[in-house]
């Protein structure tokens, strides 16, 4: 890893009992050259970090132990009701992908 990914980078996320809407997401400071420890951070602080410019991206584990880039997390507005995503699907549902459960 040498160039930065986005300012954060999120390695685990829980949802809800439903699985319709994260509760909170382990969150990393992407260093350009190193990934900061993990913290825990809610969903709505990560809605509004990404309502005010702030880039995230998911991040896994390769074969290697090293971090990976994964893919780029935004907020979908769906009748009203913002959902974070990686993609730009209209299910009224958070979705970050297959990142593991904490």
């Amino acid at each position: 890893m040498a160039a930065k990914w986005a300012d954060y980078l999120i390695s685990a996320v829980q949802y809800n009992e439903k699985e319709t809407h994260i509760v909170k997401v382990l969150a990393h400071v992407d260093n350009g050259d190193t990934v900061g420890a993990g913290v825990e951070m809610t969903r709505q602080k990560v809605v509004t970090l990404l309502d005010g410019g702030t880039t995230f991206k998911t991040i896994y584990k390769g074969s290697d132990g090293k971090w990976k880039e994964g893919a780029e997390v935004r907020v979908v507005t769906i009748e009203g009701e913002k959902y974070i995503r990686t993609d730009a699907d209209k299910t009224k549902k958070d979705n970050l992908g297959s990142l593991p459960r904490f």
